[in-house]
């Protein structure tokens, strides 16, 4: 190859060519400096032909911009690549159909997860709380005890002191003295301008002036201030003012301070809004009144605005120029009569009836403006002139008059108000039994719609003695009001029945209550119904009323134990004994096989001391209800109290051949061990238990017994094979596991409360004990451990939050108490242990107090806080507020408690009374620390 060809071989294809336009030399190394398009303008002129030599290049790379971005950042493997496939696409209906129904789809399915998203969300923010709780919460408990600070203790809490430094603090304030008067004269020397020299000046030139020289001031011009002048006047103006408030002679102020405030109070606007409002409102009331001069609201309301900012005056003119304006208004009167002074009212309110004769409350007011009996009867007198129809005001006039005098008016009132009950039952209670009939026929004629006209005939007819009419008139009552179009109301009725029982009607009351209790009640509705009533009338103290209605549901469901025993409890709480054994007499005689009606009649003579009288109703009870359990051991408690203890064996040997039930057994056993015979209640209870091993009380006395005579292993034994037979028996788990920390045994007694809470879970008994077992041990850590997971697992159980508080230090007590009672608000134990650790602890005498009646009023069957309320009242209380307590425990007669049980089922104290207990409890319980 010759070296031409391989040099037009490697000869580049624009060599020769000119150069393309706009072409720089050096431009792409950067041979030709940092001069910039920038710094020299466009490369072209406007009118230059545009260069479109890569304006294919422009398009090809816009094209390669739209097109999909393929970028594996913009690739996702469900969805796959970002972006829409149809973005090219125009955007028609069906897409946006389809959006639409998209969209809905995307909504529905948000909202089926947005109850689980707001319950997680809810959730983390506990979680967050409980780890991070607030400053507020941390100090909660502290807060609360605001409640308890006196208004004495809030105001006597010292200021915040001032943490600046002293010059800060004691920083010099400015102080202002007055010039003298040469000062300012001097000011105006320099300032005035001269008009003349003076010879002086003249002299020395102006220029200097001898030493020592007064400078004089020229002649004056009529802008001088003359200094002498402002000081005299001064001085006079102090001298009024110190003469207007001292005296003379001795320099005493002669000023009344009271008056003197009184007079700067009556020169400021009552009211405390302000000023512009005042204004405003005066202004838009003023055009009201310009607009409507007849409107009688707007001048009331102008005068009371100028009433209350003070200008009292200002609402007297107001109101008498509303009252030209509206002589018709009697709201606009009675506002003049109101605003005007005593005398000047009384002209008012005559010039008020003058121009509106017929307005009641115009001449009421009247009345009550004079001061005069013998005025006011005059002024109503001329009112029923005017106005004879006005029931008001023949009420108004008849109260001021005597009873003769009232009689006579009411008899004239009746005439002009025939259709005022109220008129005609007072005429009818003014006058004689005949001429009071006479009054209430002529009423029953008149308002033949209304009852109580006749409910007062009733209760005439009752209080002259003829009861037999009073069934009658009710009836005819009823029968008139029903032909009268007039709907038989029972709610009203008993109601009346109830305020006739008040004012001591009790025959009126019961024939009401007779003649409409049935009214508009379904037959099947009766019983439920009438025991509602009952219970609504004992409620509102209408106990005639309750026993009324108690007779006829008797008489009508004869053979209804509930209702027999419904009535006894009432008369027991509300009547006499004797009403309540004549009671339960018919009782028994409708429905003697409810044994519980025999028992109570028993207990009720044996109360009364009639102990023949209450075996004799025992041994009826025994003829109606033969080998009946509960009348046995009612005839053996009868016999044992009352000290016939060979009569309780042979009755008790008689049920066990006739009657035998574990009840029986457990009562012979018990018998035989409080009278001291062991041998024979043991023997006594190796046949119980072998015939009525499943019951656990059995297997406890036995196990008792046992342990009283020392015998450990016996006891021991005798819990365990109960436990065989009874595993959910609670109290056989808590006396084994106390044998055995009585016996040092605390890892055994620990293991038999794990075990019986494994077959009891959420026993509230076996956690409580498991607590007390280790705080006797004096593991406090462990009680509190325990007690968090009794909580969890027990968290509505009074007895384990009260054991909390009590376990609690006296700091975290307060706040302890308030989950406590979050949780059981109403338990009587939570109540009971506020009321000792709260209250008591903290010497809160009166709280203490209110909050022990809380507890007993709940619970009143819950002896130990009738035991600690009895120690807190001998502590705390008098003899009254003790023996008051103690009566309410006497007839509360508690059966329950911790300690309450542990001393009345104590076998010494098994003939002890209620009221020997109640001392006794209160000396074992524990003073709260």
């Amino acid at each position: 190859m010759s070296v031409q060809s391989f040099v037009s071989k490697r000869k580049k294809h624009f060599i020769g060519l000119s150069a393309p336009l706009g072409y720089v030399p050096g431009l792409g190394r950067g041979a030709t400096g940092f001069t910039t398009r920038s710094d020299i303008g466009p490369a072209r002129d406007a009118d230059d032909i545009s260069d479109d030599r890569h304006a294919h290049n422009k398009k090809q790379k816009t094209d390669e911009e739209e097109e999909e971005d393929l970028n594996d950042a913009n690739y996702d493997e469900f969805s796959g690549y970002g972006g829409s496939l149809c973005g090219k696409d125009p955007y028609d209906e069906d897409d946006k159909e389809a959006d639409q129904i998209y969209d809905a789809i995307d909504k529905r399915m948000d909202e089926k997860r947005k109850e689980r998203r707001e319950l997680k969300l809810r959730e983390d923010l506990e979680k967050y709380r409980q780890e991070r709780p607030k400053i507020q919460q941390q100090f909660s408990d502290l807060k609360r005890n605001l409640a308890e600070v006196s208004e004495d203790q809030w105001l006597n809490i010292p200021e915040v002191g001032d943490a600046r430094n002293r010059k800060q603090r004691l920083a010099r304030k400015d102080q202002f003295t007055p010039l003298p008067d040469s000062v300012l004269a001097g000011a105006v020397a320099r300032t005035g301008n001269a008009t003349s020299i003076s010879d002086r000046d003249q002299k020395y030139g102006g220029i200097n002036t001898p030493f020592g020289a007064i400078t004089p001031l020229g002649t004056s011009t009529p802008g001088d201030i003359d200094m002498k002048k402002i000081g005299e006047a001064r001085n006079t103006l102090m001298d009024i003012k110190l003469t207007q408030v001292s005296d003379s002679v001795s320099g005493q102020t002669v000023v009344d301070p009271k008056g003197y405030l009184t007079d700067l109070q009556s020169m400021l606007p009552s009211h405390g809004g302000d000023i512009n409002d005042v204004k405003k409102a005066r202004l838009l009331l003023k055009s009201v009144r310009e607009t409507n001069p007849k409107h009688p609201p707007a001048w009331i309301a102008s005068a009371r605005l100028e009433e209350v900012t003070g200008k009292l005056q200002t609402a007297r003119n107001l109101i008498m120029k509303g009252c030209e304006e509206c002589p018709k208004s009697e709201d606009v009167w009675l506002e003049a009569a109101r605003l005007m002074p005593a005398d000047q009212a009384k002209a008012v309110i005559a010039q008020a009836a003058r121009q509106l004769p017929s307005s009641v409350r115009i001449w009421i007011k009247a009345a009550d403006l004079e001061t005069e009996l013998k005025a006011k009867k005059r002024v109503f007198r001329k009112a029923l002139e005017h106005i004879p129809n006005s029931v008001r005001l023949w009420k108004q006039a008849v109260e001021l008059e005597n009873e003769e005098d009232a009689r006579i008016m009411l008899s004239r009132a009746v005439e002009c108000c025939p259709t005022s009950v109220e008129l005609w039952l007072a005429l009818a209670r003014l006058e004689t039994y005949d001429n009071a009939r006479k009054v209430l026929n002529k009423a029953r004629e008149n308002i033949p719609t209304d009852r109580q006209i006749w409910i007062t005939a009733a209760k005439l007819e009752e209080a002259n003695g003829n009861n037999h009419m009073v069934d009658k008139i009710i009836d005819r009552a009823l029968n008139s009001l029903r032909a009268n179009m007039v709907e038989v109301n029972r709610d009203l009725w008993i109601k009346d029945a109830e305020d006739c029982e008040k004012s001591g009607s009790i025959v009126t009351c019961q024939a009401i209550i007779r003649a409409v209790i049935s009214v508009g009640i379904e037959e099947e509705d009766r019983k439920h119904t009438w025991l509602e009533d009952a219970e609504s009338c004992a409620t509102h103290s209408a106990v005639e009323c309750a026993r009324a209605i108690y007779a006829f549901a008797l008489a009508e469901f004869p053979s209804k134990k509930s209702i027999w025993l419904r009535a006894a409890y009432f008369e027991k709480s509300h009547g006499s004994r004797e009403s309540l054994e004549a009671l339960l007499q018919r009782a028994v005689a409708h429905c003697p096989k409810a044994e519980v009606l025999w028992l109570m009649g028993a207990k009720s003579k044996w109360m009364a001391g009639d102990v023949p009288a209450a075996r004799s109703i025992l041994a009826l009870a025994f003829q109606a209800n033969p080998n009946s359990e509960e009348i046995w051991l009612a005839a053996v408690k009868l016999e044992s109290e009352n000290n016939e203890y060979e009569r309780a064996r042979r009755l008790l040997q008689k049920a066990r051949a006739s009657a035998p039930t574990a009840r029986v057994m457990m009562k012979s056993v018990k018998l035989e061990w409080c009278l001291g015979e062991i041998q024979n209640s043991k023997t006594l209870l190796v046949e119980a238990v072998r015939h009525y091993s499943d019951f656990p009380k059995l297997w406890m006395m036995k196990g008792q017994i046992e342990e009283q005579q020392g015998e450990k292993e016996a006891a021991r034994d005798a819990y365990n094979q109960g436990l065989k037979k009874c595993p959910k028996a609670i109290p056989l788990w808590l006396l084994l596991s106390r044998l055995e920390e009585k016996n040092g045994q605390l890892i055994k007694a620990r293991s038999i409360l794990e075990k019986a809470r494994l077959k009891n879970p959420q026993v509230p008994d076996l956690w409580l004990e498991a607590v007390r077992v280790e705080n006797r041990a004096g593991l406090k850590n462990i009680a509190q451990n325990l007690m968090a997971r009794a909580l969890q697992e027990c968290s509505n159980s009074g007895i384990l939050w009260a054991e909390s508080i009590a376990i609690e230090p006296r700091p975290q007590r307060k706040t302890k108490s308030v989950d406590a009672l979050r949780k059981c608000e109403h338990d009587p134990h939570v109540l009971l242990a506020a009321s000792k650790f709260i209250f008591w602890a903290e010497r809160k005498i009166s709280k203490a107090r209110e909050w022990f009646h809380r507890t007993v009023k709940i619970e009143p069957d819950l002896g130990d806080a009738w035991a600690f309320f009895y120690k807190f009242e001998l502590m705390h209380g008098d003899e009254e507020s003790q023996n008051e307590v103690r009566k309410k425990c006497i007839n509360a007669d508690p059966r329950h408690g911790e300690y309450w049980c542990r001393v009345s089922k104590d076998i010494q104290n098994w003939r002890l009374k209620t009221e020997q207990i109640l001392p006794l409890v209160s000396e074992l319980a524990p003073l709260p620390t």
